[in-house]
């Protein structure tokens, strides 16, 4: 399994870039990064070539070279959240809202993976397909089955794709055919998913467990409660959904009535803690994301499935501007995409819809203050998600002790006039971003986040492992 693969010490060579705060990113034209044994950047060089590296560092003399052509490295991304077995339903969502889609299409196709055939094929698939987008760690939501969830947690470990991986409970307001039996169960089941992720993976390297109570409206008081309580005697991690729907916060007002807002239910099941990731967080009052800020839990940012299921615009500024965490998550299939690239893109689009939103009366600069900026969604992208599923000191940057979590992006550059050869190479092989040699290293990055997509991506390693190839790779 790719986990378990040595790691070759290496020295890769070309350009890079990552982002060092929220709001700089940092491009290095001509940069070397040796990477160790255990996966582990030794050291980062920048502007200088391959055998003053050698001299300078003992020990890597006979180090592997990997270069980067007409491209750069780049951290690999983060996927907050995003649901597994909903992979086959990507893009199906037509005129619906979120509590229609569920019954529509979720719930018939989630129920569906009591057949392990169906669940290994669609897993299998899935997991590749993030890998080819650059994605090195995913929170996976899976289904209510435990064999089912288990197996999702040997594919993310035989791929060498980090994980959090999460059987889903609910044991009300879903279909008879599709809900846990009991309160009892659900949290006897996520215990047995936890007990076995933990037994394949038992320094959590790879694959870790994660408690998933779908959302508020599917569960009682008392499973909530009761997987809260699991929470805290496993010191697992928690993942659900917050304020993602007007429709779905009225249902919640109407089923805890003596709760203070949406998030004080997770509060008073003990399920807000440092550890938790709350999707969406869309219509967030200013108490609501107060007590997110006071207990440390982190919000996953959905922009396309925001957009597609028409729950609303996240001002994911005003949420930076507290003090709290966010990361970027594909929220498949209600996002149609699996690709945190086009999350990057979505993120922008949104914050500039927020901006346009902004009542006429209210300042310029107010207006221009909801806006991310390119550097801005790729720090959600990476450090921010990786903050999110704590991991922020071992991925999501280029610095030494940080494991190696990387994607290798190679561009196209188009011919002079005259080439025999086509603008796109043999068979489009270039990809979809075009060069013509006036841009600069930051439009290069620019071009990228703008028109690319996996064919850009050529290369995945995790913890120094190589995870995805593409025929462009040259190593």
């Amino acid at each position: 399994m790719a986990a378990s693969v040595p790691v070759e010490k290496t020295i890769y060579l070309g350009a890079f870039a990552h982002c060092v705060s929220l709001a700089e990113l940092e491009i290095v034209e001509k940069g070397a990064l040796g990477v160790n044994e255990q996966g582990v950047i030794s050291f980062v060089e920048k502007e200088v070539d391959v055998e003053d590296v050698r001299k300078r560092h003992d020990g890597w003399h006979d180090a592997r070279i990997v270069s980067v052509k007409d491209g750069f490295f780049f951290p690999g991304f983060i996927d907050t959240h995003t649901h597994a077995p909903q992979h086959p339903n990507t893009g199906l969502f037509g005129k619906t809202t979120l509590l229609d889609w569920l019954d529509k299409y979720t719930f018939p196709m989630e129920s569906s993976f009591s057949s392990l055939d169906k669940a290994s094929r669609i897993y299998t698939n899935f997991v590749s397909r993030t890998l080819s987008h650059g994605t090195t760690t995913c929170a996976y939501y899976a289904t209510r089955h435990v064999e089912a969830t288990n197996l999702l947690a040997d594919i993310c470990l035989a791929r060498g794709q980090r994980a959090l991986v999460g059987r889903v409970c609910m044991d009300r307001l879903s279909p008879e055919y599709y809900r846990d039996e009991s309160v009892e169960s659900a949290v006897q089941d996520s215990k047995a998913c936890i007990n076995y992720v933990r037994s394949i993976d038992a320094e959590g390297s790879i694959v870790r467990p994660i408690i998933t109570p779908r959302f508020a409206p599917s569960c009682t008081a008392s499973c909530l409660a009761g997987l809260g309580k699991l929470a805290q005697e496993t010191d697992a991690f928690v993942q659900t959904h917050v304020s993602e729907n007007t429709s779905e916060c009225a249902l919640v007002k109407e089923l805890f009535p003596d709760s203070e807002s949406y998030t004080h239910v997770y509060e008073e099941a003990s399920l807000l803690t440092p550890k938790t990731i709350l999707a969406h967080a869309i219509h967030l009052s200013a108490e609501e994301r107060k007590l997110i800020k006071e207990r440390g839990s982190k919000i996953s940012h959905c922009p396309a499935s925001n957009t597609a299921l028409t729950s609303g615009c996240c001002p994911v500024r005003e949420l930076l501007n507290e003090g709290i965490t966010v990361g970027l998550g594909t929220d498949v299939s209600g996002g149609f995409s699996p690709s945190i690239l086009e999350e990057a893109r979505h993120a922008i689009w949104t914050s500039r819809f927020v901006a346009m939103g902004t009542p006429a009366a209210a300042a310029s600069s107010l207006n221009n203050a909801a806006k991310l900026s390119t550097a801005e969604a790729l720090y959600l992208a990476t450090r921010g998600g990786a903050a999110v599923v704590g991991l922020k000191d071992r991925v999501g940057g280029f610095e030494v002790g940080k494991e190696f979590d990387v994607q290798m992006i190679r561009l196209g550059s188009v011919p002079e006039y005259g080439d025999k050869e086509g603008a796109f190479g043999e068979n489009g092989a270039s990809g979809p971003v075009d060069l013509f040699g006036f841009e600069s290293a930051e439009e290069k990055v620019e071009k990228w986040v703008y028109s690319g997509d996996d064919r850009s991506c050529v290369a995945v390693w995790v913890r120094g492992r190589l995870v995805h190839k593409t025929a462009r790779y040259e190593a």
